[in-house]
């Protein structure tokens, strides 16, 4: 219902995700603002191991679609349950710093009442579990 339109500028740019915009649904890595900057997600090990359980990680969670995968990016979208809100999360490789950096943003609207935010955490406690 509220999906609005996917994003043609998203991916990574000079090395780097896009900054959040000026509203507050959003969340960015490389960001440095109160309201936006979140701190990458790190790992151990490869980092193909790392995008691997990433990508399982995503595919577990409820109305999720992996847009883009590349050996070092994820990008996907997820849906609201109510509304059909969609926001569109994006996942980048560091290798050298063994980070993952993060962007999560809702398409429309202005608050997202911290479900941005919440959901990279959330996926943060799921990367440090292994998986059996």
């Amino acid at each position: 219902m509220f999906a609005g339109k996917r994003p043609t500028n998203l991916g990574v740019k000079d090395g780097r995700l896009l900054p959040c915009p000026g509203t507050p649904n959003c969340v960015c890595s490389y960001d440095t603002d109160a309201v936006h900057a979140i701190v990458p997600l790190t790992y151990s090990g490869e980092a193909s191991e790392a995008i691997a359980q990433l990508k399982q990680i995503i595919q577990a969670m409820e109305r999720t679609t992996i847009i883009t995968e590349a050996s070092d990016y994820l990008y996907a979208e997820f849906k609201s349950k109510l509304m059909g809100f969609v926001d569109d999360v994006e996942f980048y490789v560091d290798p050298t710093a063994k980070v993952i950096h993060v962007r999560s943003a809702s398409r429309l609207g202005k608050s997202d009442l911290g479900v941005n935010r919440n959901r990279i955490e959330l996926i943060r406690e799921k990367l440090k579990t292994p998986i059996a």
